[in-house]
């Protein structure tokens, strides 16, 4: 079956754009594609169940039913009856919603059918764009105002979670803001999915001095392409981040094109969201900083985390004995149905004895630690002979210096962003991968809605959280 989904933004109120769309027999009157057209038995045009029939500039014919129609929600749907082009089980959805102020329109387009083995490219690239985006463009053409094209680009209002100041949640405040229109290179998103990461606790408290308040503050994010002005993606492609500056708890943000990636169709929009950070950290902790190979054994701090649960998974299935700290009884059970093998509970940071028991006496062969100076004299004692201790993160403080020539031991303290910026296709690609492959098992176990951000920082912070945690705009 293939899915065909088209989005664009129409200059123009939607109760202009809802008046067109809405007649069933429209079309001809706009669209560059649809010649001669006619309703059946002299039913009206916006008449559930009514059929259409008629010819396409190329010459093909087609027969069409009307399946449903909502003023209210500015919702049509229809099917193919019959077409001498080679595509059942043709169902087809247009969807209009209001942008800034109902001056503006979204305008999503969206379809599913089958076609014969080997055209489908084909097919989907006609549907997709010799219907969807021709008739966007024509239908901007159509409305055209004083010589204005309707589908000129425009600063689109946008809300998010503004940092009002340096502090704790509550410095977290809804606001309204302008998504700027996409400059050369840049693409605009309307988003649908927010990642909540611990980085995003170090820029409100201001220990990572990334942002100026008021400022809103994220890292990671998924949603729809509203507007493109670079090559590879264009209006309706699902696209996901995980990039610099913050700036992702908005509704819909403009940012530069060489930042997104585009999903493939086994991800969904509410997965990408919470695996882009925290599945590209795994990859490069696991891929690069440290490659974990079978037999090495592993520490992970925060082992029921967002982060965690993901390296037990894919460390695991590696081959490497993982073990994993965590703060209760239930977070272990959790951990360890995710290949950490030996959880061990501490809300003390006092693990080191167990590690080297699990270990045989070894020690840790790399510990992957998002804990920071609170767990380092234990981390210390924890790490094995040559060991690699790997500093990703400080949720207890900046790690001091410290001594290592007692083990040989390296410290490593790597920032997701400085691989990013060379190999960010090639590692989102590997997440992507080892979700399809059943290695990586993203459990988003916590949804909030944008509003409630602070709520879920609150949460965060307390350690009443486990898994991926999203926001829902």
């Amino acid at each position: 079956m293939i899915r065909v989904r088209r989005s664009a933004v129409i200059d123009a109120p939607i109760e202009h754009v809802w008046a067109v769309l809405r007649d069933f027999n429209g079309h001809s009157a706009w669209h560059p594609a649809v010649g001669p057209s006619a309703i059946e038995n002299g039913e009206p045009s916006d008449q559930v169940g009514c059929v259409r029939t008629f010819t396409l500039k190329d010459g093909n014919q087609i027969r069409e039913q009307l399946l449903a129609l909502s003023d209210r929600d500015h919702v049509s749907t229809y099917c193919i009856l019959d077409a001498t082009l080679p595509m059942r089980n043709y169902v087809a959805t247009v969807q209009l919603k209001r942008v800034t102020d109902g001056d503006r329109t979204f305008w999503h387009w969206e379809s599913t059918f089958d076609v014969p083995r080997g055209r489908e490219r084909e097919l989907e690239q006609l549907v997709g764009g010799q219907v969807y985006e021709a008739g966007f463009a024509a239908l901007a053409a159509y409305l055209r105002r004083d010589g204005r094209p309707f589908s000129q680009v425009t600063p689109v209002e946008s809300q998010g979670v503004v940092a009002t100041s340096f502090g704790g949640p509550e410095v977290l405040q809804v606001r309204r803001l302008d998504s700027p229109a996409p400059k050369s290179g840049e693409v605009r998103v309307r988003q649908t999915a927010i990642g909540v990461n611990y980085i995003d606790v170090y820029v409100r408290k201001g220990l990572y001095r990334m942002i100026e308040p008021p400022a809103p503050i994220g890292m990671e994010a998924a949603g729809v392409v509203l507007e493109s002005q670079a090559s590879g993606f264009r209006p309706g492609d699902r696209v996901a981040y995980a990039c610099t500056p913050p700036g992702a708890y908005v509704t819909v943000r403009t940012l530069p094109a060489d930042q997104l990636v585009l999903l493939p169709d086994y991800v969904s929009e509410e997965t990408a969201a919470a695996l882009m950070l925290k599945g590209m950290t795994a990859e490069y902790l696991l891929h690069r900083t440290h490659r974990v190979k079978p037999g090495d054994t592993v520490l992970v701090h925060a082992a029921a985390g967002g982060v965690g649960l993901l390296l037990c998974q894919w460390a695991s299935a590696l081959g490497a004995r993982v073990i994993g700290t965590v703060s209760s009884e239930a977070k272990a059970e959790l951990a360890r149905a995710n290949g950490c093998e030996h959880p061990i509970v501490t809300r003390s940071y006092v693990f080191a004895a167990k590690t080297r028991q699990a270990s045989g006496g070894r020690g840790a062969d790399v510990i992957f630690d998002g804990l920071g100076q609170d767990a380092a004299q234990e981390n210390l004692a924890a790490l094995a002979m040559r060991g690699h201790w790997v500093s990703y993160g400080q949720a207890t403080g900046a790690l001091e210096p410290v001594n290592l020539s007692g083990k040989s031991g390296t410290l490593s303290q790597p920032v997701l962003f400085h691989y990013t910026e060379d190999h960010l296709q090639q590692m989102a690609g590997r997440v992507f991968t080892a979700v399809r492959d059943g290695i990586l098992k993203p459990d988003v176990r916590h949804r909030y809605p944008l509003a409630a951000a602070a709520e879920a920082h609150h949460a965060l912070e307390a350690r009443r959280t486990s898994g991926q945690i999203v926001l829902l705009p």
